[in-house]
C-alpha cells in the first residue's frame, strides 16, 4: 500500500512539473502565435484584393471585417475571415468580396485537414472555383450548386463553401443595417 501512495505522489509531481512547463511555454509562445496569424491575416487580404490596397476595420458584434480601398480611397468591397468546421478542423478562409457581395477571391488560412484529399483546399485550383460567385450559387454541385467538390473531399468543400455562404449573408444584413439606419 505504502508502494501505491509513493508511485501516485511520484506520478503527481511528475504531472505538476509538466504542467507548470507546458504553461510557461505557453506564455512565452501565445504573443508570438497571435502576431504570426495577425500577419497571415495582412497577406491574405492582400491576396483577396492587392497589394496597393488600403483596408480599414470595422468592428461589428455579428462580424468584424475590413472596408477594401482601391488607391483613389474608393470602396471597392470587403474582406473578412470565414470559419466552417470541416472533416477534422475548422477551415478558417480569408474571403474578399465585391461590393456587389460576388466574391472577388478566397484564400485558406488555416486548416488541419486529411492530406492528400481535403488539405486540397489550399490549392490555386480550388480558390479559381469561388470568384465572382455570389451566395445564389454557392453550394457544393452535390447540393445543386456550381461549387465543385474536391474529390473525397466534399465534407471540407462543404465547410469552406457554406461558411462563405453564411459569412456573405452576415456582412451584407451589417451593410444594408448601417446603410438603411445611418453611415458605416
Amino acid at each position: 500500500m505504502k508502494a501505491f501512495i509513493q508511485y501516485g505522489f511520484t506520478l503527481f509531481l511528475i504531472v505538476a512539473i509538466a504542467c507548470g512547463i507546458l504553461a510557461w511555454v505557453n506564455t512565452k509562445t501565445a504573443p508570438k502565435i497571435a502576431e504570426n496569424l495577425k500577419v497571415a491575416e495582412e497577406n491574405a487580404r492582400k491576396i483577396v484584393f492587392s497589394d496597393d490596397t488600403k483596408f480599414e476595420l470595422v468592428e461589428n458584434e455579428k462580424l468584424d471585417f475590413y472596408k477594401a480601398y482601391d488607391i483613389n480611397d474608393n470602396l471597392i468591397g470587403y474582406a473578412f475571415v470565414a470559419s466552417g468546421k470541416g472533416y477534422s478542423s475548422n477551415v478558417l478562409t480569408m474571403v474578399g468580396v465585391k461590393t456587389n457581395f460576388s466574391v472577388n477571391k478566397i484564400t485558406i488560412l488555416s486548416q488541419s485537414e486529411t492530406p492528400g484529399l481535403g488539405d486540397n483546399c489550399k490549392k490555386p485550383e480550388f480558390a479559381q472555383k469561388y470568384i465572382g460567385k455570389n451566395k445564389s450559387v454557392l453550394k457544393v454541385d452535390k447540393d445543386g450548386g456550381e461549387i465543385t467538390s474536391i474529390t473525397g473531399a466534399t465534407i471540407t468543400t462543404r465547410a469552406v463553401t457554406n461558411s462563405i455562404k453564411q459569412y456573405i449573408e452576415i456582412l451584407e444584413s451589417i451593410i444594408n443595417e448601417k446603410t438603411s439606419g445611418g453611415v458605416l
